[in-house]
């Protein structure tokens, strides 16, 4: 019997399960791992939520299968947060569907609208689900490098389709970005669309840290620019804005035809989340939004620790405008060895894990992501053992160069 299945073979060896086979190992032999390699949120969900959750889960019949695209008072809640935060008017009817979290609403998205050798435009490096989802879906990917300058980026859409055959379906715009935390403004935005509408190119557009910013500028939406709504959808989340990742609640927003398309498939697939799940959604989209603030201030003393002591300890990294995340250069005198080799040593030698950038595309190799989810305390013990670990930095990498040498010969 053949068990090699097309789909799985497109989906390349996970680059971080290296790593995580090693933090496992060394958790295993008792050792204390700083772990800032996932991006899964560390603080608790606000009580105001969780007893909203209580509260409906006794209640007869909430047991009982739910709906796909979200029930409608959830589906309203996320109108009137695009009315309050961006000005966005939405039909919580056309416009807005619930989602498992917003990786299986841009997923199922990707196998909705995708057909096999369709051209799909994703930045690299980029959350793995961005490229991954339409290539599960089969698509062919081309990648744009993500780069600090909104006019690099615009040429560089420019020349993917001139090059493309097909025209390419679908661009994926991600900001603030995961893993780079890229933040950007309604001029690109203004630019994506123009150029996304005359060559008749779907937009999907991932916000979810859009909450998480440290400048005193929230990030915008791309439905703010007139016009959006024709070629675009965007897909938010409330796990890091409210802690909560492992509820699974997302939205997709925007254009009508690409929600119905999401919401055809969905009701094929899923009943939707469990219903006082999506009730206590609701109580933190309509109710007070002070711990949000208080999360988002949590994040920025983390990240203001992280820079200022791994900066002391010798490892500088450029400061993050948004999201759970810093986006840090390999050190001198490790940049040779790649982010995952690196990752490898950090792990082995001082007992923290970050997460390689060669698993979010090939163009993030030569950096590392750092997530902030450890305390301040923790944060500083890690950089106490990142001092060491650069201190001695010429043995580790002689002996990994010893290793990689001995293994291939």
């Amino acid at each position: 019997m053949d068990f090699e299945f097309h789909r799985i073979k497109r989906l390349p060896p996970y680059v971080f399960e290296s790593v995580n086979r090693l933090k496992a190992q060394a958790r295993a032999a008792g050792k204390d791992i700083i772990d800032l390699g996932m991006g899964n949120p560390d603080m608790p969900t606000p009580r105001h939520i969780v007893d909203k959750l209580i509260e409906n889960v006794q209640k007869p019949r909430t047991n009982r299968y739910s709906t796909s695209r979200g029930i409608p008072g959830l589906r309203r809640a996320q109108a009137g947060y695009y009315a309050r935060r961006f000005g966005v008017e939405l039909d919580p009817e056309t416009e807005i569907i619930a989602t498992l979290g917003s990786k299986e609403g841009l997923a199922n998205l990707a196998m909705a609208i995708t057909s096999p050798g369709d051209q799909i435009l994703v930045p690299n490096p980029s959350y793995p689900i961005h490229p991954y989802g339409f290539i599960i879906a089969g698509a062919a990917i081309r990648h744009i490098p993500a780069v600090d300058s909104q006019r690099e980026f615009m040429e560089s859409l420019a020349r993917a389709v001139r090059h493309s055959v097909p025209p390419p379906k679908a661009l994926i715009v991600n900001f603030p970005s995961n893993p780079t935390a890229q933040v950007t403004d309604l001029a690109f935005y203004e630019e994506v669309i123009a150029f996304a509408r005359k060559h008749e190119i779907i937009v999907m557009s991932d916000i979810a840290y859009a909450e998480i910013y440290f400048d005193g500028n929230p990030p915008p939406s791309i439905l703010q620019i007139p016009g959006a709504k024709e070629v675009a959808v965007e897909f938010t989340s409330l796990s890091k804005t409210y802690a909560m990742p492992g509820w699974r609640i997302g939205f997709a927003a925007g254009n009508r035809h690409l929600i119905g398309a999401l919401t055809r498939i969905k009701s094929y697939l899923d009943y939707g989340a469990f219903t006082p799940i999506q009730v206590a959604a609701t109580a933190a989209l309509n109710g007070p939004q002070e711990c949000v603030v208080e999360i988002r201030n949590t994040y920025k003393t983390r990240r203001d620790v992280l820079i200022e002591s791994w900066g002391r300890a010798g490892w500088k990294i450029p400061v993050p405008p948004a999201s759970m995340f810093a986006w840090a250069p390999i050190p001198e005198p490790f940049t040779s060895l790649g982010s995952l080799e690196f990752s490898k040593l950090l792990l082995q030698h001082a007992d923290v894990a970050v997460a390689p950038g060669l698993g979010f595309g090939e163009y993030g190799d030569g950096h590392v992501r750092i997530g902030l989810v450890e305390n301040e305390q923790r944060i500083r013990q890690a950089a106490r053992s990142v001092k060491r670990f650069l201190a001695d930095a010429e043995t580790f990498v002689s002996a990994s160069a010893d290793q990689r040498k001995a293994a291939s010969s």
